[in-house]
């Protein structure tokens, strides 16, 4: 088997790398595409009837472009911050489910969802026990769909980001946990068959939600750790140095692989 697992270190309790920074999260983190949740619901199966698994779903940045379509939708999170945030966010949709799980225990029940979606969260799973956990909640002919933001490495802005989070970030592995396009990961997750769809989503961050952006990775440092104050001021001065009219343009598409894995 080829190593698609993350080490013993990396793995030792995931869930807690997001502690402190919903905040962050909500504030900085892009929403996905226009075209991409259109091309979800008009091209591969999602409808306002849909049962959804939305798994790792954070403070509901994905969910809730499912749940103004009217689709049911369980957002499954380890996270207590991350999720309590969501709830707040969320709660007026009467669709909207929280559930505490993860993805390889969602606590939902057998061939009881008709989609599972992952945005922004597989590269932290454990591939094969996420795939049984799919198996095991899908009903017949269910789709399980892998999304990220990914960043436009051509652009300056991510360049100079790169080599901020490398010098001062000791858990920074590349943007979206290092999952690369077609990554051996998506690969062996749905057995080489897939399809990839790709829509421009460029971000354009005032100084507060470009810091915040930045802020909201599970490898940045927070305030009090040690050298936040030298990180944080690089950051600043990059928004000073390519800022136009206070605006931060970072290149940026929304990538989503679909398949089944029955």
């Amino acid at each position: 088997m080829c190593s698609i697992l993350l080490d013993t270190e990396d793995r030792m309790d995931n869930t807690k790398r997001f502690d402190g920074r919903a905040k962050d999260y909500t504030e900085g983190r892009p929403g996905y595409a226009p075209e991409l949740i259109d091309c979800l619901y008009r091209e591969y199966g999602f409808s306002e009837n849909s049962v959804i698994a939305d798994i790792g779903s954070g403070t509901g940045k994905f969910a809730y472009f499912l749940l103004q379509r009217g689709s049911k939708v369980f957002c499954v999170e380890p996270n207590d911050d991350m999720r309590h945030t969501a709830e707040k966010e969320l709660s007026a949709y009467p669709n909207y489910y929280s559930v505490k799980g993860d993805a390889e225990n969602t606590a939902l029940g057998n061939e009881s969802v008709d989609i599972v979606t992952a945005a922004q969260a597989f590269h932290w799973f454990d591939v094969q026990k996420f795939k049984r956990e799919c198996s095991r909640i899908l009903r017949d002919n269910g789709r399980v769909v892998l999304l990220w933001n990914v960043r436009n490495m051509t652009d300056r802005v991510n360049k100079e980001l790169y080599d901020i989070f490398t010098r001062y970030c000791p858990s920074f592995k590349g943007f979206s946990g290092g999952v690369k396009k077609d990554d051996s990961r998506i690969r062996e997750f749905f057995d080489d068959r897939y399809v990839r769809v790709e829509f421009d989503n460029p971000l354009f961050l005032d100084r507060e939600k470009f810091i915040g952006r930045c802020l909201s990775g599970s490898y940045s440092l927070l305030k009090g750790d040690n050298g936040f104050e030298e990180y944080i001021g690089e950051i600043n001065a990059l928004f000073d140095r390519l800022a136009v009219d206070g605006i931060v343009r970072i290149g940026n598409s929304s990538v989503a692989y679909i398949g089944s894995i029955r």
